[in-house]
């Protein structure tokens, strides 16, 4: 039997080699997140379906699977966490509401489909937020407990950064991928809008809404996200093409070494100075391989355009529960959709307009570069658990489609994590994930 304590230090990638050649078995693995969820989770609440049982089963069965000498899944035995939005069948997903509590799907979401046929065991759902949206759940920080964990895929970047899981699922409307995964340390990945199916996941906003996958390395989030890219016919985001090779493309070296064009998104004078500080110095020891660049002036307004089309959406797609239920609701979730029916139709479609005008205005900039640098989030994790902090340096590339991914980079002088962000061309995410890689293989010679 493996030492526990060895498996969870172990990357994902590690792990599917492992289980592939029989040198460690489901069960083991499945064993060790058992024991640490157990162990954490009373602190870090990132859970809000687990089964213990239900998860060894699964190992159990794997394992069998495996003796017969029958072709494995890419995911083979590898535990994965759902953000409590996606439907899983038999299993509640109760979407972080009050009103879905004791809500079961019949079906799986797609994308849970992918997960099974590859082979990953479904560990449980993690705690979103209320609707996925601002209304915070119970989730703490695991690098420190008083401060948030972001959200809205709140449970889903704790259970990575607690150990408790290798990879997890989240989505991303604003900034609920790449802010939770900068505040815990770990690697959040939100694809180009419509790479991942949809379908069986909570729909707030159609025009925003992303899926997105939370490792412990860029190459991790390459594995997982290969299996979950793809066409579903019943989200008409998705397009009939086939999946990249993420992974090996993640893994393989740069033709050249990366050039990055280094970005001050709108709102970065309200950064923590730290931040400032730290980007600084980043931009001395990378020299010449990044350069800076203004962007347009119309981007000033994205954040305002990003939510009116996120708020108008809201309104539509939460009605029933803002009809049938509002005194159940946070304030929060019930101050967004009041705001999303005081939108007017036209400044909505004026909005939805804004999206590709602005990433026109990006091209000039990645001709120059592989991929835009700028930070994650506005600073380390916010104190308290009742703010789950700001997506202002997120929502802009939601806004636009564009992929974009964080690594940590940075320690805070209150020892939390800074993370930074990279941003490519839409359907550049293999070579946005070989970017990332090689950044942080970079930031590790370099020592941060």
């Amino acid at each position: 039997m493996a030492n526990k304590a060895d498996i969870l230090m172990l990357d994902a990638c590690t792990l599917r080699e492992r289980l592939a050649t029989g040198a460690l078995s489901a069960l083991e693995v499945v064993e060790a997140s058992i024991e640490r969820i157990e162990a954490r989770e009373p602190e870090v609440h990132a859970w809000a379906w687990f089964d213990p049982e239900f998860a060894r089963h699964q190992a159990r069965q794997l394992d069998i699977h495996r003796q017969t000498g029958r072709a494995i899944g890419s995911l083979h035995g590898l535990p994965v966490a759902l953000k409590d939005i996606i439907d899983t069948a038999k299993i509640p997903t109760e979407n972080g509401c009050e009103i879905d509590k004791g809500r079961v799907p019949i079906k799986d979401a797609a994308i849970v489909e992918k997960l099974k046929t590859a082979g990953a065991i479904i560990m449980g759902k993690t705690v979103t937020t209320e609707l996925a949206f601002m209304q915070a759940g119970p989730t703490c920080n695991p690098h420190n407990l008083t401060h948030t964990p972001g959200g809205s895929s709140s449970g889903s970047a704790a259970a990575v950064a607690d150990g408790m899981v290798p990879l997890a699922v989240g989505t991303q409307t604003g900034g609920s991928v790449i802010r939770p995964a900068s505040y815990c340390g770990i690697t959040g990945f939100k694809p180009s809008f419509g790479a991942i199916p949809r379908t069986g996941v909570l729909m707030q906003s159609p025009t925003l809404d992303t899926v997105g996958v939370f490792a412990r390395t860029p190459a991790d989030a390459a594995l997982i996200a290969e299996v979950l890219f793809g066409y579903d016919e019943a989200d008409s985001a998705t397009r009939p093409e086939p999946a990249p090779p993420l992974l090996e493309i993640a893994t393989s070296e740069p033709p050249i070494k990366p050039i990055f064009a280094f970005v001050k998104p709108p709102g970065w004078d309200d950064a923590d100075p730290e931040l400032h500080a730290a980007f600084a110095e980043l931009a001395e020891a990378l020299g010449d391989r990044m350069f800076e660049v203004e962007l347009p002036a119309p981007f000033g307004d994205a954040a305002m355009l990003r939510e009116r089309v996120n708020f108008a959406e809201m309104a539509r797609y939460y009605y029933s529960y803002g009809n049938k239920g509002a005194d159940r609701l946070g304030p929060l979730t019930l101050e967004a959709l009041s705001k999303g029916n005081a939108i007017l139709a036209r400044d909505y479609l004026a909005a939805l307009d804004w999206g590709d005008v602005l990433y026109a205005g990006l091209d000039e900039i990645f001709e120059r570069c592989d991929a835009i640098i700028c930070p994650a989030a506005m600073g380390p994790a916010p104190e308290g658990l009742e703010f789950t902090g700001s997506a202002l340096f997120n929502g802009l590339w939601t806004f636009v489609g564009a992929p974009a991914i964080t690594i940590p980079a940075f320690t805070a002088e209150n020892g939390l994590p800074m993370g930074i962000q990279l941003v490519a061309a839409r359907g550049n995410d293999a070579r946005l994930l070989r970017n990332a890689n090689w950044f942080q293989g970079w930031l590790t010679d370099a020592g941060a």
